[in-house]
């Protein structure tokens, strides 16, 4: 009697968990992305979906097709809110019409570089306000891409210095971006990454900011501009990750979740070794193509940053959740002032106070 019930309670255990592994194996997951595959920081987004779906096993398979082959790129973000899809890559500058937030989430005007952006999403709070902003439209955030400076701008005529801005068209993206733009002379256009070639080729623009060195040739930019101002000041890094819709999230284990979130932290250290060594190749493939290289005098560079900073707190103050994010991010900076100092010149980069961090403090608190 013992054995037959030792033996029955095995059986229903067996169909349990065969039960239970089948429920598992049928989670299945759309992905897209912004980019396309003639665009590299696609590589990005495939480089997570390829860990995570090594690391779930049978319990999640993420089905991923490029940007624009499901929804238009600029549509990703509300197919994810809606539950149209699982999942998509992203930038989250994209969103910045919908909360000013999504701006300093994605990058800045000559403020944070690749490891300051690391730093603050995984050890000082920054991944916490990803969820709190993206969780606010119904979805989770995984940052698991970061690149460091971007290029710069590729242009028809020479910019060497802040005078050459003035009267400028160029494409730039991103809220910050087109304000200090507009602050130094020049008008901000906006449009899609596809565009870009026909419009520098038509001269429709001016010139063209898109991403890093490596990126910028895969958009064809050497082909169509004769000259390149860097450093690049409107994106000093930049930010890339996961919008997950919160009802496919919460079907999930909580161990499938955590392997998730894995294949996201071991992404964002590979991608910054990868679009750095990629980025490389690039500057020297404009090299080949006689593209000239201007480098901005420190004059105008200095310009450049002390608006960057007046237009942080602008933006920030427009928005409380905005003036929640840039105080983080300012209060990073110096909680690791003293340690950047004492470690310098053998550190990260340049130490720099960030905005007034008063006014910062006075925007967060309304």
């Amino acid at each position: 009697m013992n054995f037959k019930k030792t033996s029955l309670s095995l059986l229903l255990g067996a169909s349990l968990l065969s039960a239970s592994t089948l429920s598992l194996a049928q989670q299945q997951w759309t992905m897209t992305s912004t980019w396309p595959n003639s665009l590299e920081l696609i590589e990005i987004d495939k480089k997570w979906v390829e860990i995570a779906n090594k690391l779930v096993g049978d319990e999640l398979k993420i089905d991923f097709f490029e940007g624009g082959s499901l929804v238009p790129s600029g549509e990703v973000f509300s197919a994810v809110e809606s539950g149209t899809i699982q999942a998509s890559g992203d930038w989250p500058g994209y969103w910045a019409g919908r909360n000013p937030a999504f701006s300093a989430l994605s990058t800045h005007v000559s403020l944070f570089n690749a490891i300051d952006f690391a730093n603050w999403i995984n050890q000082w709070g920054g991944s916490e306000l990803y969820s709190e902003v993206y969780g606010s439209f119904g979805m989770v955030y995984l940052p698991y891409g970061i690149t460091n400076s971007e290029a710069g701008f590729h242009t028809t005529t020479p910019i060497k210095n802040l005078e050459d801005f003035k009267g400028k068209r160029l494409r730039v993206s991103g809220l910050e971006q087109g304000r200090v733009l507009e602050r130094i002379g020049g008008t901000q256009v906006s449009m899609a990454a596809q565009e870009l070639y026909q419009s520098l080729e038509r001269k429709i623009i001016d010139g063209a900011e898109f991403s890093t060195p490596n990126v910028d040739v895969s958009a064809g930019l050497h082909q169509v501009t004769d000259h390149w101002t860097t450093p690049g000041w409107h994106q000093s890094a930049s930010v890339f990750g996961v919008m997950i819709n919160k009802q496919a999230w919460d079907a999930l284990s909580a161990d499938t979740q955590d392997k998730l979130k894995i294949a996201a932290e071991a992404t964002m250290m590979w991608s910054i070794s990868f679009t750095e060594r990629k980025a490389t190749e690039g500057l020297e493939t404009f090299k080949k193509a006689g593209v000239e290289i201007h480098r901005l005098d420190e004059d105008t560079i200095n310009h450049i940053q002390d608006q960057a900073y007046e237009v942080m707190v602008e933006v920030a103050c427009s928005n409380p959740t905005a003036a929640k994010v840039y105080l983080s991010q300012t209060e990073y900076l110096l909680d690791y002032d003293d340690w950047r100092t004492a470690s310098a010149p053998y550190n990260l980069g340049r130490n720099i106070s960030g905005p007034d961090i008063e006014k910062l403090r006075e925007c967060a608190a309304k």
